[in-house]
Order: structure tokens, then sequence, then C-alpha cells
């Protein structure tokens, strides 16, 4: 048996229409994602994480090992955290004053997230994470890269590689970022938060 399955998408495959089309997820989830846990299984043997979690991989490992393993992580996150029916537009309780406190208001946070996204160079994620304490930090993270690696707690991410959003936005990353807060299930975030 495999150590790591793909994982299963919490909604239908077309749920997330118009904002991310079945198509995209079709090749998103099921061919990149796909791709990544059968090369991570194909690395494993004799590489001393055979028994490690993907974070512990994530945060020691190097060269195509930490790249599948975090691509994994990235996208377990990422797919997740979406709805095909969203409970609330906005988060709530100690999220929402931290983002408050952090950021002055929802809409600051969602125009810095959408700036970082925009403008991170290639291919990558932007993340919003709390550290040790609470407080809240939007990063940009280059290829696999994630927040764990930096000692944070990634809580919400949009995807900025090409593959998630070239086959519904073309060259318009910004247009996708603005377009993903529809279908954010915050109460994910919220969990990941608490």
């Amino acid at each position: 048996m495999e150590k790591f399955e793909l994982m299963a998408l919490p909604y239908a495959p077309e749920a997330l229409e118009p904002v991310i089309s079945r198509e995209t997820i079709a090749f998103h989830h099921g061919k990149h994602l796909a791709a990544y846990v059968n090369n991570l299984n194909g690395l494993l043997d004799g590489s001393g994480f055979e028994e490690a979690t993907l974070e512990e991989i994530v945060c020691k490992a190097t060269g195509g090992i930490l790249n599948n393993a975090g691509q994994i992580l990235n996208h377990e996150l990422y797919f997740a955290q979406f709805t095909g029916q969203p409970t609330s537009s906005a988060p709530t309780g100690k999220l929402a004053d931290a983002i408050v406190r952090d950021f002055g208001s929802f809409e600051a946070f969602k125009a810095e997230f959408q700036k970082k996204g925009a403008t991170l160079f290639g291919s990558g994620w932007v993340w919003l994470s709390a550290d040790a304490d609470g407080k809240l930090v939007i990063t940009q993270e280059v290829n696999a890269a994630n927040p764990v690696q930096k000692g944070l707690k990634p809580l919400l991410t949009f995807d900025v590689w090409e593959h998630a959003y070239y086959l519904d936005y073309q060259n318009r990353r910004p247009d996708h970022l603005a377009a993903l807060w529809q279908i954010i299930n915050w109460e994910v975030i919220e969990r990941r938060y608490a």
C-alpha cells in the first residue's frame, strides 16, 4: 500500500463553478496533485522519511522529496478550504478580530492578500498564517514552499501556479485571485486558526 493517497475532494468537481471550472479541477486535482502523490510515494523507499508526516517531510527534506511533499501539503490545504455552498462571505469570531487587529479591516486584508498573490513572480503560493502568538501574517512562498518551514501555522492559501487558473482565466491572475473569495469556507479557516 502507498503511504500517501490522493485526497478526496469535499465537494463535487463542478461545485466551485464558475470560479473554478470542473475542467480545471480535473487537471489540478486529478492530474497535478495525483502526480505529486505518485512521485512522493516513488521517492520514499530508503529516504529516511518512510514513517514521516507530510509536515515533517516539508520541514526536513530537500530536492524532489521536498518539492512533491510540499505540493501535496499545499494542495490539501488549498482544496479543503473551498465550498460550493459558502456559509458566509467573511470570517467571524477570533479570526475576524485578529484580521482587524493585524490588517485594519477585512477589506484591507483582502487587498493586501490579492496584491501579494498578483505580484509573486513565477510559480508559488500566497498564504495567511498565524505565528506562535496568534499574530496573522501574509507570506509569498515560491514553488512548493509552505509557511510551516518558518514556524507558522498555515490558514488560507491561494495557488498562483498557472495550472491553478490558466484554463479559466488565461493570463488574468488578479481576476482569479479576486474571484476565489466567493468560494472560501471560512469555517475551515476559523478551525485552523483555533
